[in-house]
């Protein structure tokens, strides 16, 4: 597990112990489709632990829960429902209220898709690498690629990163800039009533992408995704160099929107 997932694993663990103590799942049917999956997920780990699984997996069954799948209604009505009209607005609200280390982080995860934690990780690995004179450990300047992949921590079991494609100054701003913590962001937009609207400058990311040159699979590509199409699997292939000048055509027009 990540640092992260770990974490948050056991903390559900703790909080909603007495739910696998008690043998009844059904207490988890009054949680979000998504922290029941979360705090389900969690009480496997625990009930494993602890030895009591097959009991754990009874109580979920009697309980009527299921691991939950993707609602194509609930896509449908997502992707319908635009609220990206006024994102790149909170971003220059939110901008205004952050040193230049915070505006710099945001628009980093707007040109980097990452997901918040990754961009967090990534943005202080850049510092901490080029403090060293390794930076060429991380950014490949030919191909103007961040090489997430040949760092572990990028690679998960669901949730990946494997490359981005940034401009060298830009990749050289961050590389002497200071170093930035999410939880001292989040405080910041906090203070100033600003809602927390990370998360979605990387689906405003994707959007952006496909619209602008950039096929679907690429983007998947992009954002840590690789889909278990045929297609992908055994019949997608990618000249970087050409992969590379696409995506630095569509950042230049996204750029501009800041």
């Amino acid at each position: 597990m990540s640092n992260t997932y770990a974490k948050d694993t056991l903390r559900y663990s703790k909080k909603y112990s007495d739910v696998l103590i008690a043998n009844n799942a059904s207490k988890l049917l009054m949680l979000s489709k998504d922290k029941q999956r979360l705090v389900m997920a969690a009480l496997s780990n625990l009930s494993k632990f602890l030895g009591n699984y097959q009991q754990w997996r009874e109580s979920i069954r009697n309980a009527g829960l299921r691991w939950s799948k993707i609602d194509s209604f609930e896509s449908f009505l997502r992707i319908m429902n635009n609220n990206h009209n006024d994102l790149m607005e909170w971003l220059r609200k939110a901008s205004a209220t952050l040193d230049d280390e915070g505006k710099l982080y945001l628009r980093f995860m707007l040109l980097s898709g990452l997901r918040k934690n990754e961009g967090i990780q990534s943005f202080n690995l850049i510092i901490e690498l080029s403090k060293k004179g390794r930076l060429s450990d991380y950014f490949n300047e030919e191909l103007s690629l961040l090489e997430h992949y040949r760092f572990k921590q990028f690679l998960r079991n669901t949730k990946n990163a494997y490359i981005s494609v940034l401009p060298k100054d830009f990749v050289m701003l961050i590389a002497n800039s200071k170093p930035v913590s999410y939880p001292a962001i989040r405080k910041r937009l906090e203070r100033n009533a600003l809602k927390l609207r990370i998360k979605e400058l990387r689906s405003y990311y994707a959007s952006f992408m496909v619209r602008h040159n950039i096929i679907s699979e690429e983007v998947d590509l992009l954002q840590g995704r690789v889909p278990k199409s045929v297609f992908v699997r055994h019949y997608l292939k990618e000249n970087p160099v050409e992969l590379r000048d696409r995506v630095m055509t569509a950042l230049g027009q996204l750029e501009q929107m800041l």
